[in-house]
């Protein structure tokens, strides 16, 4: 199973914010499971920097970073991406149509979100992470 992580649920990994932590990192440990394959695309990874950050500084929030990037497939945000984004006129928020084609584009079957309304849009399956955990387990 491929599975999209989304900016909030990095940056709940990253900051540690409980309750969203347990759930989050144990989404996070399937990549460790050969059964499922774990991306995020380099715009939400650049979004969970930024919180990480102004939490930790920069040289932590590099090598927060770096350690979660090993874990994680990066799917790339490329000239379709941006013209499907544009085109879908579901779509309102430019920012999550590219998350949603970049996933899509790289055939992920999932995506995990704590904002699951953003994806209102979305032909594939889109949960929260307590509800995943609930589905999958």
């Amino acid at each position: 199973m491929k599975i999209f992580l989304d900016a909030n649920v990095l940056v709940a990994i990253l900051n540690r914010q409980y309750p969203l932590f347990s759930n989050a990192a144990r989404i996070i440990s399937l990549a460790d499971n050969p059964k499922f394959r774990i991306y995020t695309s380099p715009i939400c990874l650049a979004i969970a920097f930024y919180f990480a950050e102004k939490k930790s500084g920069t040289q932590r929030a590099k090598e927060k970073i770096a350690v979660l990037s090993q874990k994680l497939k990066i799917t790339s945000t490329d000239e379709e991406t941006v013209k499907l984004s544009i085109e879908n006129i579901k779509i309102n928020d430019f920012e999550d149509g590219l998350e949603y084609y970049s996933a899509v584009n790289s055939g992920c079957t999932t995506i995990i979100t704590e904002d699951v309304s953003d994806f209102y849009f979305s032909e594939i399956p889109v949960y929260n992470c307590n509800d995943f955990i609930a589905a999958s387990f």
